[in-house]
């Protein structure tokens, strides 16, 4: 699993784990397994979330108004 995928990469990943699970038609080592991934995928996908949840802040928060993207270091 590659940190960088992107979040509907990640989001398509998850459904698809979550559709398998739900399907019934895995063994118990394959259920697992899918679990295991999907947990993953929910994990990437809140971190992506969380990432765009503090942009928005930022951009929010900006003193005079204007909206405009700021970056970690506070720098417009």
């Amino acid at each position: 699993m590659s940190e960088t995928k992107p979040f509907e990469a990640s989001l398509s990943a998850l459904e698809k784990a979550v559709e398998s699970l739900e399907s019934g038609d895995l063994s118990l080592e394959e259920s697992l397994s899918c679990f295991e991934e999907g947990v993953k995928m929910a994990t990437l996908c809140q971190k992506h979330l969380d990432e765009v949840e503090t942009r928005v802040e930022l951009l929010l928060k900006d003193k005079d108004g204007t909206l405009s993207v700021i970056d970690d270091a506070g720098d417009a």
